[in-house]
């Protein structure tokens, strides 16, 4: 990715027909979201104008969003805004007509992708707006919802940029929300579509197996009658219904204290509170802090929620951390006389009870090259606050010294110290004590092999996940990426979450002596290292960073077959296998997915104790729980009691019904 002004582009957070938001930061490691008008409508000066009095109208609007920065003359025009001006570029271009959506997000298995867009041309003009002056970074701006939207294009009517622009259909992509389990697939192309849904009445979302709905009436139609009689009968003798209401009225009153019998002893068995009302919503919130909740990152019950929560747990965050001196190559005199810092931050995970970790070893094993230029960046900004370098000739510098620069450890020709972290559920860069876990680096692949890599960590307890080395995949194949992505770089000490994606395969290639497949999504330049899922949670592929030369940002948008992970484990003389822990989990969430909430609650209980690492277990754990006293699971009565109760009512009210019948019967032969 290019970088555009004073800001070094992380990921894009949104895409729209003109042009895109990305995610940056500033000098100062700031965190901030740049909207950029792209392609042909970035070459069009009625897009231009109608960009920049959108930016203006918006700063000026009571409760809009101010900007830090702008350069509406550039051949892109950008707009800057800070981290705290939530949905700044989502409203900005809301009032050019355009609306972003996630990049990537193309039409999926299970995905509404039947409604076409209409063209639409903005025709009314913006008034010109006066220039803002650009907030300094340290005032605080509160993002306020709402606001007029503006018609895009001043001057006249617009031009059409790439066949028009277009406004998108409302709502999204809908992931499928299916009833029922994800049985694992074994090989073959993964399958993330709607699962067959058994008919009947759906009891809050869970469908109830059945049949064929029912015909009554085709049931109980005579095909061969007549509708002519042949016979007519006589009229019948009339007869007094004084006896067989009187009789109606008694049987309606002896199931009306039937029912209630029934419905006391119900109750009492609850200690007199009225039966639960039967579940409406799902279970969405827990006390637990997890940073990823598959049942919202997905439809509830589907089938992506359901592979996601499988492996979730054995996402682990890594840092590398490699302190050296920089050296002239042919003096092996130091360039300073302080020790210099490389950081690099990445995904793994968890694939054995021992704490092996798999990842990638561009990672945890750069090549040389890269350590020396990195560690020649921060030596560098060394020089800038020293006023020793400008700004403006760092990277010079950096190119400059490059080819006649040696990263060594404390003496000429010894290694620089290498230390790994690994953290699970949310992080902190630069942690080095517990959550934070220390790791050893067991085994790294070059790149042409496949970069595979292997750390040990230091613990124990970590819930693993389960390699699917069978898995054949092929383009158009769906798969579910998931990794850690930056969510806030206020500071050094930045913080990560992960992140899981629908993405494609687009490509199956040859890198090295190894296959790779390319996907259509960007995760994320931390998620190298983590897991490409299929639907049964199992990993096919491990993501790594894009090795296409003709592409600027590159992008982790490759996946390494999970075999060759496979065989470096074998290499190292690693297993990859379940621990108890792990089964009972999974033994969970086949309760929790099949409707038998008693039995996942006790089962993620017993997780909770013997993984305490694996924080989703003690969440679904308590979505279990809900869902359970929403279902009204427990009654606090026997089934049989209940059962006997409302027989002895029926009998009752039959013998009764037959009593008055002969009663009456004989009065009138008497």
């Amino acid at each position: 990715m290019q970088p555009v002004g004073p800001y070094r582009f992380t990921e894009t957070s949104g895409v729209c027909q003109v042009g895109r938001a990305w995610w940056a930061v500033d000098g100062q490691d700031r965190l901030v979201t740049v909207a950029v008008l792209e392609g042909a409508a970035a070459a069009d000066p009625p897009w231009r104008e109608a960009f920049t009095n959108a930016a203006n109208t918006l700063a000026q609007t009571p409760g809009g969003h101010r900007y830090l920065n702008a350069d509406f003359a550039a051949a892109q025009p950008w707009v800057a805004y800070p981290s705290e001006e939530d949905g700044a570029a989502q409203r900005l271009f809301q009032m050019l007509g355009m609306q972003l959506r996630p990049e990537g997000d193309e039409p999926q298995p299970g995905w509404d992708a039947t409604v076409a867009l209409p063209t639409v041309v903005p025709t009314q003009p913006v008034p010109a707006a006066t220039p803002v002056q650009p907030v300094p970074a340290a005032t605080p701006v509160h993002p306020v919802s709402g606001g007029t939207p503006v018609h895009p294009v001043s001057g006249g009517p617009a031009h059409p940029v790439s066949g028009g622009p277009m406004h998108p259909v409302s709502g999204g992509p809908m992931h499928p929300v299916s009833g029922g389990p994800v049985h694992p697939v074994s090989g073959g192309t993964p399958y993330w579509g709607p699962q067959p849904v058994a008919t009947g009445h759906p009891v809050s979302g869970v469908p109830v197996s059945g049949g064929t709905p029912f015909d009554h009436a085709a049931a109980t139609q005579d095909p061969f009658a007549n509708p002519q009689r042949r016979i007519q009968p006589s009229a019948p003798e009339r007869r007094s219904g004084g006896p067989w209401i009187g009789a109606a009225v008694l049987a309606v009153l002896l199931v009306a204290v039937s029912g209630g019998l029934v419905f006391w002893t119900k109750a009492a068995g609850r200690g007199g509170d009225a039966a639960p009302a039967a579940p409406t919503t799902f279970p969405t919130t827990t006390s637990v802090d997890v940073s990823l909740k598959p049942w919202t990152t997905f439809g509830p019950y589907s089938p992506e929620e359901r592979a996601l929560a499988t492996a979730a747990p054995s996402l682990v965050f890594l840092e590398t951390v490699i302190t050296g001196y920089l050296r002239d190559s042919a003096t092996n005199a130091p360039l300073g006389t302080k020790p210099i810092t490389v950081n690099r931050r990445c995904s793994g995970f968890v694939v054995s009870t021992k704490g092996h970790v798999l990842t990638s070893s561009s990672c945890v094993r750069p090549p040389d090259e890269v350590i020396r230029e990195s560690a020649l960046d921060s030596y560098a900004d060394d020089l800038v606050d020293d006023h020793k370098l400008t700004s403006a000739q760092v990277d010079d510098y950096v190119q400059d010294k490059l080819p006649a620069t040696s990263f060594t450890g404390q003496e000429p020709g010894s290694q620089p110290t290498v230390q790994v972290y690994g953290q699970l559920n949310s992080a902190r860069g630069s942690l080095t004590v517990a959550p934070a876990v220390p790791g050893q680096i067991v085994e790294a692949l070059p790149a042409e092999q496949g970069g595979a890599a292997v750390v040990k960590l230091l613990r124990e307890d970590l819930p693993a996940v389960e390699l699917n080395t069978s898995s054949t995949l092929k383009a158009g194949a769906p798969l579910l990426t998931v990794g850690f992505r930056l969510s806030d770089s206020s500071s050094r000490g930045s913080t990560y979450t992960p992140r899981a994606r629908l993405v494609t395969v687009t490509d199956v290639a040859q890198s090295g002596s190894v296959s790779i497949y390319r996907v259509n999504g960007d995760a994320s330049r931390i998620s190298h290292g983590g897991m490409a899922l299929d639907p049964s949670g199992r990993v096919v592929g491990i993501l790594d960073q894009g090795r296409d030369e003709a592409r600027p940002d590159n992008a982790n948008d490759v996946v390494v077959p999970a075999a060759t992970g496979a065989a470096l484990l074998d290499k190292v003389g690693v297993d990859n296998a379940l621990g108890a822990a792990d089964e009972r989990y999974r033994d969970g969430l086949d309760a929790y997915f099949g409707g038998e909430q008693p039995t996942a609650v006790a089962a993620f209980d017993r997780v909770a104790k013997d993984s305490p690492a694996n924080l989703l277990a003690q969440a679904y754990r308590e979505n279990a729980a809900q869902r359970q006293k929403l279902e009204g699971d427990s009654s606090g009565q026997p089934a049989w009691v209940t059962v006997s109760v409302a027989a002895l009512g029926g009998a009752l009210i039959a013998g009764l019904v037959v009593g008055l019948v002969v009663l009456f019967r004989r009065r009138r032969q008497g």
